[in-house]
């Protein structure tokens, strides 16, 4: 029997290439737990109408609980077409202007549209962040 050239270890059987994908997705988990993209997976849920206001109750200070109970109504992060795809997170990226302070913004894909959010998060005194203020773009 010839020699074949296998990439596959022995013994198995299929062609995937399960390690990469598992690896990226690891990363991923890693990455969307860091504050900045916890929040900002979270403000498009409230954003785009999927989840409602009070599930970043715990999660924001007075100021800016307000500014979300009078924008999440109006579901800015929607899908432009009716039934179109949910919107997603494309990109965050933040600094630290001090220690204690985050301020990020994120990318977001809702259908054909990409639409931007920038959002400072405050650490508290029991060590949780917590968002001071939250900024939609504005659509001409």
């Amino acid at each position: 029997m010839p020699p074949t050239s296998r990439t596959a270890p022995p013994g198995r059987r299929d062609s995937r290439r399960p390690a990469r994908s598992a690896l990226l997705a690891a990363r991923q988990r890693e990455r969307d737990r860091l504050p900045p993209y916890w929040f900002a997976h979270r403000l498009v849920l409230v954003l785009s109408g999927l989840r409602p206001v009070h599930l970043l109750l715990g999660h924001t200070r007075d100021e800016a609980y307000e500014q979300l109970v009078r924008l999440a109504p109006l579901t800015p992060l929607r899908s432009a077409q009716a039934g179109g795809p949910a919107p997603v997170v494309r990109e965050v990226g933040w600094s630290q202007p001090c220690p204690g302070a985050v301020e990020a913004f994120a990318r977001i894909a809702a259908g054909d549209r990409l639409r931007a959010v920038a959002f400072r998060l405050e650490r508290s005194r029991d060590r949780r962040w917590l968002c001071s203020a939250v900024e939609l773009d504005t659509v001409s």
